[in-house]
C-alpha cells in the first residue's frame, strides 16, 4: 500500500508548481546567486600578465591545477578572483569531521544537536580562513616565481593576492550558505555543480568538431555517448539504492490507552562516502605531476622522472593506484561519517530494536556488519565509474573533459536538487489539502 507521501507525489502536476509561490522565489534566488558566481569567475586577479599566465597554465593543465580549474568553473585558467573556489571550505569541513571522531570535545559538541552544530560550523569557517590564507599565499609566491607572470612582484602583490583570493572564497562560502537557507538544494554543492556544468557546452562542441574534421569517427562518438548514458543510469541507480534495516518499537501504554508498536526502517546508502574518495584520490595522484611541472623535469633525477611518467593519465600504474585509493577512502570516510555505535545507542534510547538482534552492542555489531558489506559494493561502483573515463581516454583518444568525479557530482547534485523541489511541491499540496479539510469542517459545523 502506497504511503501518503507517495500518493501526494503521484498527484504532482504543473498546476501544483504554478501555485508554489515560495518555491518559485527560491528557484529565482538560486539562479541569481549562481549567476553572480559565474560572473566572478571572469573577473581577473589584478597585477597579472594574462598572456604569459595563459601560456604557463597550458603546461600545467594536466596536473592538480586542471582538477581545481574544473571545480572552480574555469576560474583557475583565468586566475579570477574566485580561483580558490570553495575547495578550502570543503577541505576544512573534512578536517573538522575527522577531528570530531578524534577530539572528545568536538565529539561532545556533535552530540549537542543544533547548538553544537553551529559551533562546529564556526570552527569550519575559521579553518577555511586559515587554509585559504595559506593557499592564496602559495599561489602568490608561485605566480611570482614564474617568468613574466606578474607585472610588479613584491610584498604588495602578495598581500593583494591573498586578500582578493581569500575574499573570493569567503564570499562563495557565504553565498553557498544563503542558497542553502533561502534557495533550493545544497549551496556548496550547487556552486561546484555550476562550475563543472559551465564547461560542458564547449566540451561537447569540441568533440563534435573533431568528428566533423574526421579526427574522431562517428561510430566512436556514438559509442562514447551510449557509454555516458549507461554510466549516468548506473549512478542514478546506485545513489538512490539503500539497504533498509527493519526497526520495531514495542507497544506502549499512555494512561488507560494501549498504543500498538510501530515499525520503521534504518536506511543505509550503498555509497555512504559520496564523491569524497574520488576527490581525495585524484588530488593525491596529481601532486607529483604538478610538483614536477613547477620544478621542471630536466632538474629531476631519472628515477623521479620515471615515477612521474608512470603516474600520468591513462598509465597502468596510475589506474591501479587510483582505484586502490578510491576503495581505501570509501571505507575510511564511511567509518568517519557513520558511527554504528551511536546509531545503536539512539535506537536503544528510543526503545527501537532490530528483530532478532539484542539492543546495544550486538545491534552496533550487526549494523557495522551490514555497512561493511554494502560499502564493498559502493567502493566497486566508485572505482568503476572513475576508472572507465580514464580507459576511454587512453584507448580511444576521445578528449573527455567530464571525468568520473565530475560526473558523480553533476548527477548526485541533480538528484538531490530534484528531490528537494519535489519535497517543496508535496508540502505545498499537503498544506492545500489541510486548508480544504478545515473549510469543509467549518461548513459542516454551521
Amino acid at each position: 500500500m502506497a504511503s501518503a507521501a507517495e500518493q501526494l507525489a503521484s498527484n504532482l502536476n504543473f498546476s501544483t508548481f504554478a501555485k508554489a509561490e515560495d518555491l518559485k522565489k527560491r528557484l529565482w534566488f538560486t539562479l541569481a546567486a549562481l549567476l553572480v558566481y559565474r560572473l566572478g569567475t571572469h573577473i581577473p586577479l589584478p597585477g597579472l600578465n594574462p598572456d604569459a599566465y595563459a601560456a604557463a597554465f597550458k603546461g600545467q593543465a594536466g596536473g592538480i591545477l586542471g582538477l581545481f580549474n574544473m571545480f572552480s568553473g574555469g576560474a583557475v585558467e583565468r586566475m579570477a578572483i574566485f580561483a580558490l573556489g570553495i575547495m578550502p571550505y570543503i577541505s576544512a569541513s573534512i578536517i573538522v569531521q575527522l577531528m570530531t571522531s578524534v577530539v572528545p570535545a568536538l565529539e561532545n559538541l556533535k552530540k549537542e544537536g543544533e547548538q553544537g552544530r553551529k559551533v562546529i560550523n564556526q570552527y569550519t569557517r575559521y579553518g577555511t580562513v586559515l587554509l585559504g590564507t595559506l593557499q592564496a599565499y602559495g599561489i602568490a609566491v608561485g605566480l611570482e616565481s614564474g617568468q613574466g607572470l606578474v607585472n610588479d612582484p613584491g610584498l604588495f602583490f602578495r598581500l593583494s593576492t591573498v586578500v582578493t583570493l581569500l575574499g573570493g572564497t569567503m564570499f562563495l562560502m557565504w553565498l553557498g550558505e544563503q542558497i542553502t537557507s533561502r534557495g533550493i538544494g545544497n549551496g556548496i554543492s550547487l556552486i561546484i555543480f555550476s562550475g563543472i556544468a559551465a564547461g560542458l557546452p564547449s566540451a561537447v562542441v569540441g568533440t563534435l568538431e573533431l568528428g566533423r574534421t574526421g579526427a574522431l569517427s562517428t561510430a566512436l562518438i556514438l559509442t562514447v555517448i551510449l557509454v555516458a548514458i549507461a554510466v549516468i543510469a548506473l549512478i542514478v541507480f546506485v545513489e538512490r539504492a539503500q539497504r533498509r534495516l527493519l526497526i520495531q518499537y514495542p507497544k506502549r501504554q499512555v494512561g488507560n490507552r494501549m498504543f500498538q508498536g510501530d515499525t520503521s526502517h534504518l536506511p543505509l546508502k550503498l555509497n555512504t562516502s559520496g564523491v569524497i574518495p574520488a576527490i581525495f584520490a585524484s588530488s593525491l595522484l596529481l601532486l607529483p605531476a604538478t610538483a614536477a611541472g613547477f620544478t621542471g623535469t630536466s632538474t629531476l633525477p631519472s628515477w623521479a622522472t620515471t615515477i612521474v611518467a608512470a603516474l600520468g593519465h591513462g598509465q597502468p600504474l596510475y589506474m591501479v593506484l587510483y582505484g586502490a585509493l578510491i576503495a581505501f577512502f570509501a571505507f575510511f570516510y564511511t567509518a568517519i561519517v557513520f558511527n554504528p555505535k551511536d546509531t545503536a545507542d539512539n535506537l536503544k534510547k528510543h526503545g527501537g530494536f532490530i528483530p532478532g538482534i539484542r539492543p546495544g552492542e550486538r545491534t552496533a555489531e550487526y549494523i557495522d556488519y551490514v555497512l561493511t558489506r554494502i560499502t564493498v559494493i559502493g567502493a566497486i561502483y566508485l572505482v568503476f565509474v572513475c576508472i572507465l573515463p580514464e580507459i576511454l581516454v587512453a584507448r580511444t583518444g576521445v578528449p573527455l573533459s567530464l571525468g568520473g568525479t565530475s560526473l558523480l557530482i553533476v548527477v548526485s547534485v541533480t538528484l538531490d536538487t530534484v528531490a528537494q523541489i519535489q519535497g517543496h511541491l508535496i508540502a505545498q499540496q499537503y498544506e492545500g489539502l489541510i486548508k480544504k479539510s478545515k473549510l469543509r469542517g467549518g461548513k459542516r459545523g454551521r
